[in-house]
């Protein structure tokens, strides 16, 4: 289901209301206009985020559709953006594609809500958009391809049975995708920033997001690395953006 900004604006601010489906704001529709004066302070905060996510995306999206167009060929750069309106979910965006291959970049109202300025949102976008200028589900999808491939077959040569070498191509699968997340999570930082900064956001600022958020650490084929180095590549391709 897709939704106008006004219908977004809705689903942000009834709380009581369970919504399906998910909204999609375009950069040319009219910014929702302001609640009445006997609005709650909650159903203000929600016109307010709404109202700030609409412009954001109004000014990250071109710049990420630009930037993309210039560092990749053959590649699908008309990022769709959509919002997930279940209630009382996590917060949490993510980069996908549709099954023509078009790029998503989706944001719950948990995320939306969550953030403290716009530059924390447009460095969240920013990064998921980069998730897809540096093909990094095609990347991931291959690894896990190969990982399941060395599992099953070291496995098969083994003499395992069949539920064996199912169990080790799974694992493998699993072990190939996380073998370069982290790296994955570092360059969508990085370039993450520059579309930010492109933007007019502040991507320093706008990382401050991240010391609110547990921190991974540097686990053994974790998906994330920890907080600090996310936040040290951030200053430095700031820094040279001066």
């Amino acid at each position: 289901m897709r939704f106008s900004p006004l219908r977004l604006l809705a689903a942000l601010s009834l709380s009581a209301v369970t919504l399906a489906g998910c909204a999609v704001p375009s950069a040319n529709m009219p910014v929702p206009s302001p609640m009445s004066s006997d609005a709650s302070p909650a159903q203000l905060r929600a016109n307010d985020a709404a109202r700030q996510f609409v412009q954001v995306v109004e000014t990250v999206e071109p710049v990420a559709e630009q930037l993309c167009r210039s560092q990749t060929r053959g590649v699908n750069c008309d990022f769709q953006i959509v919002v997930d309106d279940r209630l009382n979910q996590p917060p949490n965006a993510f980069q996908t594609v549709d099954s023509f291959g078009r790029p998503i970049l989706a944001f719950n109202l948990g995320l939306i809500n969550s953030v403290r300025n716009a530059d924390e949102l447009a460095f969240v976008m920013g990064h998921e958009a980069a998730h897809h200028i540096e093909s990094h589900l095609t990347k991931t999808r291959e690894t896990a391809t190969l990982g399941a491939v060395i599992f099953a077959g070291t496995a098969a040569v083994m003499g395992a049975d069949v539920e064996v070498i199912r169990n080790a191509e799974q694992m493998g699968a699993a072990v190939g995708a996380r073998t370069y997340s982290k790296d994955f999570e570092l360059e969508a930082d990085q370039l993450g920033t520059i579309i930010a900064h492109r933007a007019g956001y502040d991507p320093v600022r706008g990382a401050a997001f991240f010391s609110r958020i547990p921190d991974p650490g540097n686990r053994f084929l974790g998906s994330h690395p920890p907080n600090a180095a996310r936040m040290e590549i951030v200053r430095r391709t700031a820094a040279k953006l001066q």
